[in-house]
């Protein structure tokens, strides 16, 4: 049940990408929801988890809207992984350091999708990259995550995202 939750929570993060968030962008970006699934997931379960739902979920997103197929699924990966290498080390419950994770992890992601399209001879300027795309994603993620955070931790420990044991 978690994993067909999980996995529509994700298209319909994706499909609000594509949709509603074109019009709801500011200084030019729009939030990643996905990655932020990918991050909540991460701190909540842990860096395996947080890999594989990081992996599936830039899968998802390359086969719907990729020119550069592995992009987002690499990308999404580590940002998985980098967020649950922390699960143990905050205060989960606390929407502030959970905020904080989401920045650094959204700024990293960032700057490995921005290292790849440079091997595949995809040139922007690392000032325009930073002002324009890295540093703005992460603090819109991170704003956004002081909304959701807390819900996504309900679903996760209480709610419909809950592992089901038997």
């Amino acid at each position: 049940m978690r994993t067909f939750a999980l996995l529509l929570l994700i298209t319909v993060a994706l499909l609000l990408e594509q949709t509603v968030l074109n019009f709801l962008r500011v200084a030019g970006v729009k939030p990643d929801l996905v990655l932020l699934i990918v991050i909540f997931n991460g701190i909540l379960k842990g860096p395996r988890e947080g890999a594989l739902w990081g992996f599936v979920a830039g899968s998802l997103e390359d086969f719907a809207c990729g020119h550069y197929i592995g992009l987002n699924a690499l990308s999404k990966l580590v940002a998985g992984c980098l967020a649950g290498l922390v699960e143990f080390r905050v205060y989960k419950e606390s929407v502030v350091t959970a905020a904080a994770v989401v920045w650094a992890v959204s700024f990293i992601s960032g700057g490995v999708v921005y290292l790849l399209l440079l091997t595949l001879g995809v040139f922007v300027a690392p000032s325009d990259a930073f002002l324009r795309v890295l540093l703005p994603v992460a603090v819109y993620n991170a704003l956004l995550s002081l909304l959701f955070y807390r819900s996504f931790h309900r679903a996760t420990f209480y709610g419909f995202l809950r592992e089901e044991r038997y």
